[in-house]
């Protein structure tokens, strides 16, 4: 297929790179013709928060043979960090109260701000596989009481082996119930993660491109920000879903395997 040449991929994970533990083949070969183009640049722009960029860079490495540095790692976690920085000259006289796994835990109090369940300045909210109804209510109560509500992303779900199962979206949603507000989003499809992504990496809008299989996150956070898109139909979204939709993906495929450098 004839296409635009691009300089970088902003490259989403789950459904594209791989389906939780299952590999996708044409994604490995997709990185490996990326590695042998010296004009070419790739990142892997996720929207899990549960691991750290040492563990994201090590299952692509290990479990998928896909060559990866955890520098070329972008999460909602560490641009949450980044956003948490912007905000705050000294964020150690700030506190927060995190709902989230290792990875998101990880990035946020690395920046010296402080814990705190009652009354914190911010309440962080991302997936987490063991919530409780306790972590929900501290959460409810310190957003009453007056905390910047953050959600990780929207994604209602995340694709692995087993289907889609409940993503960093359903868990942030009981929240915005619970207290009737609605969240401050970092990862995909707003604008946040996509703004910490070209400062860190210095890259420039025209000469990059979002791949994923997700038209409302992947696809959407391109469409949004100005970015050229790539969407791949090998996870979430289907053909006769994004059909329907108004604004339609730059490039579409049915595989990686497709796409032209």
């Amino acid at each position: 297929m004839a296409t635009k040449k691009y300089k970088n991929y902003l490259i989403d994970l789950d459904g594209t790179m791989y389906q939780g533990t299952k590999q996708i083949p044409e994604a490995k070969k997709f990185i490996d013709r990326a590695v042998n183009d010296p004009e070419v640049n790739y990142y892997f722009l996720t929207n899990n928060t549960t691991k750290t960029v040492q563990q994201v860079a090590s299952n692509l490495n290990n479990n998928h043979q896909i060559k990866a540095d955890e520098n070329q790692i972008i999460t909602p976690s560490l641009a949450t960090a980044f956003y948490l920085q912007e905000e705050n000259d000294d964020l150690s006289q700030k506190s927060v109260y995190v709902i989230g796994e290792a990875g998101l835990k990880d990035a946020i109090y690395s920046t010296g701000i402080k814990y705190n369940e009652f009354d914190p300045d911010y309440v962080i909210v991302g997936l987490d596989t063991d919530v409780t109804y306790h972590k929900f209510e501290l959460a409810t109560l310190a957003i009453k009481r007056g905390a910047k509500f953050i959600g990780t992303n929207r994604d209602t779900n995340l694709p692995n082996e087993r289907g889609l199962v409940p993503g960093a979206g359903s868990v942030v949603s009981l929240v915005e119930t619970a207290t009737q507000q609605v969240a401050t989003y970092i990862g995909k499809p707003d604008r946040p993660i996509i703004d910490f992504a070209l400062e860190k990496f210095g890259l420039e809008k025209s000469e990059t491109v979002m791949v994923g299989d997700n038209y409302q996150t992947d696809i959407l956070s391109g469409i949004q920000n100005g970015l050229a898109t790539l969407l791949v139909y090998s996870g979430v979204s289907t053909k006769e879903q994004v059909a329907q939709k108004e604004k339609q993906p730059t490039f579409e495929v049915d595989s990686l395997d497709e796409w032209v450098f």
